[in-house]
């Protein structure tokens, strides 16, 4: 068997095949690093490598080593200082030759620093989350094809022979050739037989002609070929285009004059992490963008991100924007719907209720998941409570509120967390 094994080196001129061992054996380590690393940095960087710290006693081995054991004495030249019978004092930070931090016991120990590329640290990051309740509604064409059994030929090459089908077909051949061969043997038989009840002899004239003709029809039998080539028939395959779903994500944020800069900041972040797990875990995966105050308008990515407009806060526009979205382009027998909300839960007063009847009535009969996230450190409002009310009943609906910077991860990671089937 052959073994092959990937010597190449990348970029920082260490084996992969090493690098790949360490981030395995390490994983749950690096998983710690990358999860303390993210929480305490800025999601709009979030897609950059990062350098983590592992404990140097986590990635200690236990060794063997032949050294002078027992008591024993020694003369080191150039000491004025020491005469024997001396104690040495005690080193009162780190331990020779060795930097780390100081440490009132006078031991250190310097933190392993491993280097984790932008791919690494993003699969790290989002290996535990995937898209709840994701189910395969239609396949659809791809450009990726695949070969599939597709019945038989007479034409292909001897690994695809099958034997079973060739030899059903040798033994049909054979029956049809020798069907009336053998039939006239039968008669003429049974006239050998007749004429030899008479009292005649295998050397009477007519016997040994009956004799003659079976015997040739005999041979006739035998020198049909157990196996010719036209029996011969071959596994056929053909390329089929390759079944896979195909998913849409609403992401649906408010950029009413309720909403302060910080708000919309952390807003963004979410989202753009968010954006992020889609594009890296879907790659057949259509991402909708609605910004909202009284108005609600379907935006490209950077304008979703980086607009400045603002206004009043009416939910309901962009509830139904969606709603008028999906049915123009995602009829739900063909795709996948998501949703994701970000707001401070400030609306109109009279919207709140509205809110909720869209959300029940139009939207989560069609979606897979809605996930709505309130970005306030005070007390809830309206639309919260009629967001409460929706969720007691409704199993693909969640929310969660977000305080600052630091609960946008652990957030993110709770609402698309993999489910345990």
């Amino acid at each position: 068997m052959a073994l092959i094994i990937d010597r190449r080196l990348d970029a920082k001129n260490k084996s992969v095949v090493n690098r790949q061992r360490f981030l395995q054996r390490f994983r749950q380590q690096l998983k710690r690093a990358v999860s303390d690393a993210a929480s305490g940095r800025s999601i709009t960087e979030v897609d950059k490598g990062e350098r983590v710290k592992i404990p140097a006693r986590d990635i200690s081995e236990p060794t063997f080593s032949i050294t002078q054991g027992g008591r024993r004495e020694s003369i080191h030249p150039g000491n004025r200082e020491f005469v024997s019978g001396d104690r040495l004092p005690r080193p009162g930070g780190g331990q020779g030759g060795r930097g780390g931090k100081a440490s009132n016991t006078g031991q250190g120990e310097d933190d392993f620093v491993f280097e984790l590329s932008r791919d690494e640290f993003l699969d790290l990051l989002f290996e535990d989350l995937e898209l709840p309740h994701l189910v395969k509604k239609e396949l659809t064409r791809l450009p990726e094809h695949k070969l599939v059994r597709a019945g038989f030929t007479t034409d292909g090459t001897p690994a695809n022979i099958n034997i079973v089908r060739s030899l059903r077909g040798s033994i049909a051949r054979r029956i049809a050739m020798s069907a009336s061969g053998r039939e006239r043997v039968v008669e003429l038989r049974e006239q050998l037989e007749a004429l030899l009840a008479e009292g005649r002899s295998l050397d009477d004239p007519e016997c040994a002609e009956l004799a003659g003709q079976i015997a040739s029809l005999e041979a006739h039998i035998r020198s049909i070929p157990f196996l010719d080539t036209v029996d011969l028939r071959y596994n056929h395959r053909v390329r089929r285009p390759q079944p896979s779903t195909q998913a849409v994500m609403f992401c649906i944020m408010d950029v009413s004059g309720s909403m302060t800069q910080e708000r919309k900041d952390l807003a963004k972040r979410f989202f753009i992490l968010l954006y992020l797990f889609l594009q890296r875990n879907y790659e057949r995966i259509e991402v909708v963008f609605i910004r909202h105050h009284t108005v609600a308008m379907e935006v490209d990515e950077q304008e979703f991100f980086h607009s400045r407009e603002t206004g009043g806060t009416v939910v309901s526009s962009a509830l139904t924007l969606m709603a008028e979205i999906l049915r123009a382009r995602y009829p739900v027998h063909a795709w996948n719907i998501y949703a994701a909300q970000a707001s401070d839960g400030d609306n109109w007063p009279d919207d709140s209720p509205g809110c909720r009847d869209i959300i029940v009535n139009q939207l989560l009969p069609l979606l897979q998941y809605f996930a709505y996230v309130e970005i306030t450190p005070s007390s809830h409002q309206r639309l919260w409570q009629e967001y409460e009310r929706i969720a007691e009943g409704v199993p693909n609906f969640a929310m969660r509120q977000i305080d600052g910077a630091a609960d946008i991860y652990p957030v993110f990671r709770e609402l698309f967390a993999r489910k345990l089937a």
